[in-house]
């Protein structure tokens, strides 16, 4: 697979040297628009920032295919988490990584680079190929905000792939959790805690009685709930009125979320009430799930693409959510592929050069499969 080794590594530099923290994307939708206009995409940037707030809107970018067969898209995004401003890359080892005051970026600027060299690899080869399109979204890390708010009009594939998830390249993501956010209030009512503290309803006793009645941590093989935040009171001489708690669950099975979401709704509504006080209680869908197999074609065409570029394509499920968990379920096939970048989230971060030229090789891999 003849991609430009050299100049793949020299683009991936260039973008982890811009700037693009959650919030901030608005340089380097900039530079990928000029890099996909370069490239012969015709390119928009929906209005999603004006709901999101974002630095910028997602970028959804086409380019026309040469022969009829189905569309393609690939997804990254194109927001980092922090501290992620002037990150100072260095090659050693067959790595790329930072200085250590920053994280690199490699999450997801590896699937960036490695998407715009496979389609120059394209062209440069007069390859012949389907339409193709690129999803780059803002605000994945903070909470996938911008597919959430992604024009939808815009998509026109058949199927596609996210190139955002660690592990080598190979790694096929086939099952991934919906995620439901729960938002708990919970109201009781003051009193001096020395003085008269009967005539008083602490509501953090209330929700810790609550608390500690639920399954929470590892429920099954696809369901985990967790308490995330607990805040409230004021004083130690005050019961307190009131706490507000954060908490989630995600599973790959929505009976099972659903079960477990009702399972926390009503155990902090049914201890409030049997305490005198009250719960107010959240639920908001954040993204949903997706779950397919190797009977699936969008499977099938990643293990294909995945032999030709010679690496074992390894099925597996994941406990997290990605772009691809909203835009499948718009009902569009997605699936997130591994690009290789390691200890991502952190200043240790540092992306395997092998990996990111086999990611490369692996787009060119995917639009060949008719």
């Amino acid at each position: 697979m003849m991609i430009n080794k050299e100049r793949l590594l020299k683009e991936f530099l260039e973008l982890v040297q811009t700037d693009s923290p959650t919030g901030e994307e608005r340089e380097i939708c900039d530079l990928l628009k000029v890099k996909l206009n370069d490239l012969g995409f015709e390119v928009t940037e929906d209005h999603s920032a004006k709901v999101t707030g974002h630095g910028a809107g997602n970028i959804v970018a086409t380019l026309k295919g040469t022969l009829d067969a189905p569309t393609i898209y690939f997804t990254c995004h194109m927001d980092t988490v922090t501290p992620g401003k002037g990150v100072k890359p260095k090659v050693e080892d067959g790595y790329v990584m930072t200085d250590g005051t920053t994280v690199l970026g490699a999450d997801d600027k590896a699937g960036l680079a490695a998407l715009l060299e496979g389609v120059r690899t394209i062209k440069e080869r007069d390859m012949e190929h389907g339409s193709i399109q690129f999803v780059f979204t803002v605000g994945e890390e903070s909470g996938l905000v911008g597919s959430k708010n992604l024009d939808t009009d815009l998509l026109k594939a058949d199927f596609g792939y996210a190139l955002d998830s660690n592990g080598p390249v190979g790694h096929i993501i086939t099952e991934a959790p919906a995620q439901v956010r729960l938002d708990v209030k919970i109201i009781g009512k003051a009193a001096h805690a020395g003085v008269n503290p009967e005539d008083g309803v602490s509501a953090i006793q209330v929700a810790s009685r609550a608390i500690s009645k639920m399954p929470l941590g590892r429920i099954d093989e696809e369901t985990t709930a967790n308490i995330g935040k607990f805040s409230g009171g004021s004083a130690s001489n005050v019961i307190p009125e009131f706490v507000e708690l954060l908490a989630e669950v995600r599973s790959r099975d929505e009976a099972k979320l659903d079960a477990q979401v009702n399972r926390m709704v009503t155990g902090f509504e049914q201890t409030a009430a049997e305490l005198n006080a009250k719960a107010e209680v959240k639920a908001t869908k954040m993204y949903p799930a997706y779950k397919y197999t190797d009977a699936d074609p969008v499977v099938q065409k990643a293990m294909e693409a995945l032999e030709k570029v010679g690496r074992k394509p390894q099925l597996l499920s994941s406990g997290g959510g990605s772009d691809a968990n909203v835009i499948a379920g718009h009902g569009i096939p997605s699936v997130n592929l591994g690009i290789g970048y390691e200890e991502i989230h952190t200043t240790n971060e540092r992306m395997p050069i092998a990996e990111l030229e086999k990611a490369a090789e692996l787009v060119v891999a995917l639009v060949e499969q008719r």
